[in-house]
């Protein structure tokens, strides 16, 4: 099971490569904060890559869910960094022993603090070309058009990431 942060939403929905998701193993879930963070308010403000989300919540691709009130939702509600967007995710991933996607390290330190495992949008990309869903070409003009829509990937990061893709290619 998967459960997603709005960054790796929104900018595979910017890249439309939101169905790469599909090539997971398990259900992918939303969070209630983050779908009315994403889909709700986006929509309000004419982003197309709001509706791509919602079209792939209405198609099944993602359910929305919401957060259960556990011990683990009032422990991290006390953390003045985290959202209650981020809250979310990781109580929703922590309570039904999911995969926390998400990109901000900050969260990603959180998670592993509490024994959430983490992936991040990059993740994804890689693990579709690696498994043949795609292409090496087509994963590294993802990842690019990501970056060209505004999502930040550190330099070092993007070189890393290139030399995955051609790994793969060989």
């Amino acid at each position: 099971m998967w459960v997603f942060d709005a960054t790796p939403l929104v900018y595979l929905a910017k890249a439309a490569q939101l169905h790469l998701v599909a090539n997971l193993e398990g259900q992918c879930y939303v969070p209630q904060e983050i779908h009315t963070e994403v889909v709700t308010t986006g929509l309000e403000a004419g982003y197309t890559d709001a509706r791509r989300i919602q079209q792939c919540i209405e198609s099944g691709l993602f359910e929305v869910i919401t957060a259960d009130n556990s011990p683990l939702e009032s422990r991290l509600q006390q953390n003045p960094n985290l959202s209650d967007a981020d809250v979310a995710v990781l109580e929703c991933a922590g309570s039904r022993d999911a995969i926390a996607v998400m990109d901000e390290a900050y969260g990603r330190t959180t998670a592993t603090v509490e024994g959430i495992e983490t992936r991040g949008t990059a993740y994804i990309v890689l693990l579709c070309a690696k498994r043949g869903h795609i292409t090496v070409s087509e994963a590294r003009d993802t990842i690019d058009s990501m970056i060209e829509a505004g999502w930040y990937c550190a330099p070092d990061l993007y070189t890393k990431l290139v030399r995955k893709l051609e790994a793969f290619d060989q």
